[in-house]
């Protein structure tokens, strides 16, 4: 006995990807009016409106992004370069989604990673038509940024922008240090030392402010800058350089949270408490930060108002290319945890 069986979606297509004249089949309307229908447009009762959307559910419909591009002769993305072992660059990455989408505009985001520089996730993004370019990742080493700039809209965050034709958006890094030195006074520290970040975004300024505000305390004697980078490894070495001294500072100021994650590993490895011998402040107040194990004393950056910023600069720049140059500056805010205290007295 013949049985007639209900058709499956997609059924005999090969697995292609079912387009807009496949939903106006199964709804039995036109391609104009599905049109309507997936763009939330008037023109469409209730009921027809209920089955078009049924029929592109069934059917697995998806619009085709390179086809409406196209169509509109604009990509409307924003092109996103970030490093996916920055816990900060995550937050600013979930602030930047909502700020552009509230301006009409979607993000594409490329990671360096291992094996893959600055240059290749930027050329990604390029490559995949980005109108405007956010680099939360901008070592001026490894791209001409002055180029990019150039030939399209970019805007570079956590550093000061060094051409004419590029926005930057960063933290207060003076304020932000200058508060965890004078903390770190306050509480009674005079031998400080500060893990410098390397080429990590905002390092220089960081390190400068730090010499600048022991200068201030006049504690110039006690300045020490140790050579590092914004991350773990970094940290770890920091700290095993000085378990093998006579004798450690007081405090130390790392370049950002993963380096003072890393600075705490390496002492209370080696017997030193934190902060009962070794007081340690970080810099991001990324998530890590608030685990309750380590609970870190460390300079918070605003993620909401640098991504915003960030995000409205790029469109701006997007609308009126002859803008000049705008550095945009948001607040730095020291956040007193679990990892500073009074000086050891022995």
């Amino acid at each position: 006995m013949d049985e007639t069986l209900e058709p499956q979606p997609n059924a005999g297509r090969n697995h292609q990807r079912a387009t807009m004249a496949d939903v106006a089949a199964r709804a039995g309307v036109s391609r104009t009016l599905v049109s309507l229908v997936l763009r939330d447009r008037p023109g469409a009762g209730a009921a027809t409106r209920e089955r078009v959307l049924k029929a592109a559910d069934e059917l697995g419909y998806r619009p085709d992004s390179a086809a409406q591009m196209l169509a509109r002769g604009r990509s409307r993305t924003i092109g996103v370069l970030m490093n996916l072992e920055q816990p900060f660059h995550a937050e600013l990455v979930k602030a930047i989604y909502p700020a552009a989408e509230q301006l009409g505009y979607d993000v594409l985001l490329s990671a360096v990673a291992p094996g893959r520089d600055e240059h290749a996730a930027t050329e990604a993004l390029l490559g995949h038509r980005c109108e405007a370019l956010v680099l939360l990742v901008s070592d001026p080493e490894s791209h001409d940024t002055e180029k990019l700039g150039g030939a399209v809209p970019t805007v570079v965050v956590g550093r000061k922008a060094t051409t004419a034709k590029v926005d930057s958006v960063h933290t207060a890094e003076a304020k932000g240090i200058r508060q965890a030195v004078d903390h770190l006074v306050e509480l009674g520290h005079r031998r400080i030392a500060h893990i410098d970040g390397g080429k990590g975004p905002g390092s220089a300024d960081r390190r400068t402010a730090y010499r600048a505000a022991m200068r201030r305390h006049r504690l110039a004697d006690e300045i020490r800058v140790i050579p590092g980078a914004q991350d773990e490894d970094a940290g770890i070495a920091a700290g095993e350089l000085l378990l093998s001294e006579d004798s450690l500072p007081t405090a130390v100021l790392a370049a950002n949270d993963r380096c003072a994650i890393g600075l705490m590993h390496a002492l209370r490895g080696g017997g030193v408490a934190v902060p009962g011998e070794v007081s340690v402040v970080g810099y991001d107040d990324s998530h890590l930060s608030h685990l309750s194990h380590i609970n870190l004393t460390t300079v918070r950056q605003d993620a909401t108002g640098i991504a915003e910023n960030a995000v409205r600069n790029a469109v701006e720049r997007l609308e009126n290319g002859a803008l000049p140059a705008r550095e945009t500056v948001c607040d730095a805010k020291l956040v007193i945890r679990a990892t500073t205290a009074p000086p050891r007295t022995r």
